[in-house]
C-alpha cells in the first residue's frame, strides 16, 4: 500500500466462510465503503452464491471474472462463462454454482439513493472463520475494530457475542450483548431468544435477565 492505495489479485485474498459458500471479503479487507463489493471462489460443482434475496433494498451485478457459473435467477437457469454480467434487483431468489475449478464471481450490491450500510455481514464472517480455526484473538481484534469504526453498529457486538459464546466465554458473551442492547433494545429480543449461537449461556441467569 501507498498513499492511501492498494494492488491486489483475488487469489491472495484469504477466503471465509458464508452461508454455505466461500467468500473472499473485499469490502472487508479494502474498507470500501461506497457500495458492498465482494467475491465468490469454488471448484466445479461448488455452491459460489448463497441462496438469497436481497430483502434490504440492494440491487446486485455478478460479473463472472474467471471460469465458468450457472445461475439461478427466480425461476431462470443461465449459463455463465468469464466475462458475464447478471444484475439481480431486490427480492429475487438468486444464487450460482461454478462448473469449473477456481470460478469466481464478483458482485456489486447498493440501493438507489441511499448511502450505503452492509451491516457488516462481511466482516463477521472473517471473524467466524478465524473463531473456527481456533484464531479467536484474531477474531475478537476483527469485530472490536469494526465495533469502534461503526460504534452505533448494533449487530457488531451482537455477532461477537455469538462469537463469545460458541467459543466457550459466558462472561465476554453476556458483556457483548449488555453492549448491544444499550444501543438498540427494539430489534435485538427475537434474535435473542431463537438464535442457536446463544445455546451455550442461554440457562445462565445473567442472560434470563436480559430477557426482561
Amino acid at each position: 500500500m501507498s498513499d492511501g492505495y492498494e494492488i491486489l489479485t483475488l487469489d491472495e485474498v484469504e477466503t471465509a466462510e458464508h452461508g454455505g459458500s466461500n467468500l473472499i471479503p473485499v469490502r472487508y479487507l479494502l474498507g470500501f465503503r461506497p457500495a458492498g463489493v465482494n467475491a465468490w471462489i469454488a471448484d466445479a460443482g461448488g455452491q459460489l452464491i448463497p441462496p438469497h434475496e436481497e430483502d434490504s433494498g440492494d440491487e446486485e451485478l455478478y460479473v463472472v471474472v474467471r471460469g465458468r457459473a450457472s445461475f439461478v435467477v427466480g425461476e431462470e437457469t443461465q449459463d455463465a462463462p468469464a466475462g458475464s454480467l447478471i444484475f439481480v434487483p431486490p427480492l429475487v431468489h438468486r444464487t450460482a454454482t461454478a462448473e469449473e475449478d477456481g470460478t469466481i464471481v464478483f458482485v456489486v450490491g447498493a440501493t438507489v439513493g441511499e448511502a450505503f450500510d452492509g451491516g457488516g455481514w462481511d466482516t463477521f464472517a472473517v471473524a467466524y472463520t478465524l473463531q473456527r480455526t481456533g484464531r479467536m484473538d484474531e477474531s475478537r481484534a476483527v469485530m472490536e475494530k469494526a465495533m469502534a469504526d461503526r460504534p452505533h453498529s448494533w449487530e457488531l457486538p451482537y455477532n461477537l457475542a455469538c462469537l463469545e459464546a460458541l467459543g466457550g466465554r459466558p462472561d465476554q458473551a453476556i458483556a457483548s450483548l449488555r453492549r448491544a442492547l444499550e444501543i438498540n433494545q427494539e430489534e435485538i429480543y427475537d434474535y435473542l431468544r431463537e438464535d442457536s449461537d446463544l445455546d451455550n449461556i442461554r440457562d445462565d441467569p445473567r442472560f434470563q435477565e436480559l430477557l426482561k
